[in-house]
């Protein structure tokens, strides 16, 4: 029962025992350990703030980002429709030339028709001609094969002379 129990000895001599290790911890070891600590603690709040920092400029960051990109997709499409503009106007004056051409050529083509066919016209008017003149002499020839036709039609033609 002794061990249940103790002596006042075996207390006392405990109790002393106990403090000796509480002066000798607190002269030798707590002061390392309480500085480990405490830097390590402050150490830990750095950090903490650290991550606190980066994160706030993270977003700022990314919020920035967003910003651009916005004005990009903004500028891109503002490009993009002017570049639409643009070619819709160059294909609208494309066309208008087109069109001017086309005009232009279809009046120059009217315009040698109308010339071939006034020249067509005068050679077939001067074939015609030749060939009446050609048939006049032919049938003249026949008809005043006689010198009495001849002598007679001369005398008409001078009647109608004197008369006009």
């Amino acid at each position: 029962m002794e061990l249940v129990t103790p002596d006042i000895g075996t207390i006392f001599w405990m109790l002393l025992m106990f403090i000796i290790l509480l002066v000798i911890l607190k002269k030798f070891a707590w002061k390392p350990i309480l500085n480990a600590l405490s830097n390590r603690e402050k150490t830990i709040e750095e950090s903490l703030r650290s991550a606190d920092r980066v994160r706030a400029k993270m977003e700022q960051l990314k919020a920035d980002n967003e910003k651009i990109l916005a004005e990009a997709r903004v500028e891109r499409d503002g490009m993009i429709k002017e570049t639409r503009q643009y070619s819709e106007e160059i294909l609208k004056k494309a066309r208008e030339k087109a069109g001017e051409e086309a005009k232009r050529l279809i009046e120059m083509a009217r315009e040698q028709i109308k010339n071939e066919k006034d020249s067509a016209m005068e050679e077939i008017i001067k074939q015609v001609a030749g060939l009446s003149v050609d048939i006049a002499e032919k049938i003249l020839r026949e008809k005043l094969k006689d010198e009495k036709q001849q002598k007679e039609l001369i005398e008409k033609l001078l009647k109608d002379i004197k008369l006009n």
